[in-house]
């Protein structure tokens, strides 16, 4: 008997943890398809907005962080911090790259279009594309033409994804229930977890909702 697992990932493109959030989730889920081949995966991304008084601009990314944290030497910390996470979950997140700080609602509008226009593989890969935009290549996600050229690189046309792109920091409203933190991951819409938890941690937790479920339909 075929059995399922939904994932609601509730995420923001600026939040670092989020991105380890969602590589330490693949090494999960690779393990999970390994132990138990005969469950079918589905995941749904949450766009939240973490910063919605941003200006369609943004701002300069040293100067936000100095103000939030007080320091040069607490940013520093927190960067090396962010770094070291990345590491252990196979990626290499590059600080120095970014120069602003940006208002992100066009980028979640061009996601959840996404996700209306095209397959799980395809949304997948603008996720990823767009992650990488950011902490590898720090490019601009407030930016409409940027994230026009990263739509059409994963196959999505102009036509399609241009109209959703407002360019004037109006805040994005996704899901009516949203997190008050990300990452935050729900597995078969039961069990709930928040932060950047090791691949481990996450795979307990989706067998322990898989577990859940088989418990449900079993006959009393």
């Amino acid at each position: 008997m075929s059995r399922s697992l939904r994932i609601d990932v509730y995420f923001d493109f600026i939040c670092p943890w989020c991105l380890i959030g969602k590589r330490q989730m693949e090494h999960a889920l690779t393990r999970l398809h390994a132990d138990q081949p005969d469950v079918g995966v589905e995941v749904f991304w949450h766009g939240v907005q973490l910063l919605p008084h941003l200006p369609a601009q943004g701002e300069p990314f040293a100067e936000f962080y100095l103000n939030r944290l007080g320091s040069v030497e607490t940013v520093r910390m927190r960067q090396v911090q962010v770094r070291q996470a990345a590491a252990i979950a196979g990626l290499n997140i590059d600080l120095t790259r970014i120069d602003r700080m940006p208002n992100t609602a066009d980028a979640h509008r061009l996601l959840e279009r996404a996700a209306k226009l095209g397959g799980a593989v395809q949304c997948d890969l603008l996720l990823d594309r767009l992650f990488a935009a950011y902490f590898h290549n720090g490019e601009d996600l407030g930016c409409r033409d940027t994230l026009i050229t990263i739509a059409e690189s994963c196959g999505f046309d102009r036509a399609d994804v241009a109209d959703c792109l407002q360019g004037n920091a109006s805040p994005y409203v996704g899901c009516v229930k949203a997190a008050s933190s990300v990452p935050y991951f729900q597995f078969n819409r039961r069990l709930a977890m928040a932060g950047a938890q090791p691949a481990e941690v996450l795979f307990g937790a989706m067998c322990e909702a898989l577990q859940q479920s088989d418990s449900e339909r079993q006959p009393s």
